[in-house]
């Protein structure tokens, strides 16, 4: 059985970068770039969870790319967020304009370092707020995006391809290594307009597995009863089925970390990243809804 890494103790916030404690500045600021383009919420419309994750990548980088925020997080045991609140993301076009840059079609450069979250705000900020475009009104037409599946191997080495876009246009693609599931590329002045298209790529196994470079993700459905008591449960892996123990009184977006559990090299082998998610069956038996309406009257006694 491999025992993971559990969120609320130091690995924790190494955890949400996909990092191993000790690891170099280079490391952690690479490792937050890959993380910002995964869950930016303005390249994940739809998804309810993004901007949390963006808050806590932001909130981790910020630990741990100073030292001294470090070393107070270490003494103190918390997440070294000093109770700031982070709010406010770039629009989509700036953010897409540092992730990729503006050169020509089809190439790929990544942003520059970003700054650490913004401070809790203060009635002057409060008063003059900077204004932010709805994001409906910056998102790309549904047909401006095409997906690309890629191989691990392609996903890691970088690899060519010719893409048929919607109306037609082929176009010669050339991944950047390390690439990972849900990155997107923008193909600059491809579209008939003139405009730009993206192209979104699907890095996944049929088990559900999502890879990020030589990190891997994975999704696990916990039920309530196991969430609160703790249980033992199979999750696949590159390297086949792994047997994983769930800490008792878990949460919904807890992170566990398999070392060594993702796409592994000549050099370096990679974590596999297992998010919990607690779920309810959308039907229950008679029995088990009346021992949910006990757990209910015994709670609301406390």
């Amino acid at each position: 059985m491999v025992g993971p890494d559990p969120l609320g103790s130091e690995p924790d916030t190494w955890a949400v970068l996909g990092l191993q404690p000790g690891a170099s500045a280079a490391e952690i600021k690479r490792a937050f770039r890959e993380q910002a383009r995964r869950w930016h919420p303005d390249l994940n419309p739809g998804d309810p969870t993004a901007e949390e994750r963006f808050k806590s990548i932001n909130a981790a980088y910020a630990v741990l790319s100073d030292p001294s925020r470090r070393r107070a997080w270490r003494q103190d045991g918390d997440s070294g967020t000093n109770g700031e609140e982070i709010s406010g993301f770039p629009s989509f076009e700036d953010y897409l304009a540092h992730l990729f840059g503006r050169r020509q079609p089809v190439e790929w450069s990544g942003p520059p370092p970003p700054s650490p979250p913004p401070p809790a705000r203060t009635e002057a900020t409060q008063a003059a707020p900077t204004a932010r475009p709805p994001a409906a009104a910056s998102q790309p037409p549904a047909n401006r995006e095409t997906v690309l599946a890629l191989t691990p191997q392609q996903a890691w080495t970088g690899s060519r391809h010719v893409v048929a876009l919607p109306d037609g246009t082929q176009v010669e693609v050339h991944t950047p290594p390390g690439a990972g599931d849900g990155w997107r590329l923008r193909l600059a002045g491809v579209a008939p307009d003139g405009g730009d298209h993206l192209l979104r790529l699907q890095v996944r196994t049929q088990d559900g597995l999502r890879l990020d470079g030589l990190h891997v993700h994975y999704r696990l459905d916990v039920s309530p009863a196991d969430a609160a008591l703790g249980a033992q449960a199979t999750v696949p892996s590159l390297h086949g089925p792994v047997e994983l123990e769930i800490p008792s009184r878990c949460s919904s977006g807890q992170l566990l970390r398999l070392r060594r559990c993702g796409l592994c090299t000549d050099e370096n082998c990679g974590d596999q990243i297992v998010e919990l998610r607690i779920v309810i069956p959308s039907t229950l038996p008679e029995a088990i809804v009346e021992l949910y309406r006990q757990l209910q009257e015994l709670e609301s006694s406390f």
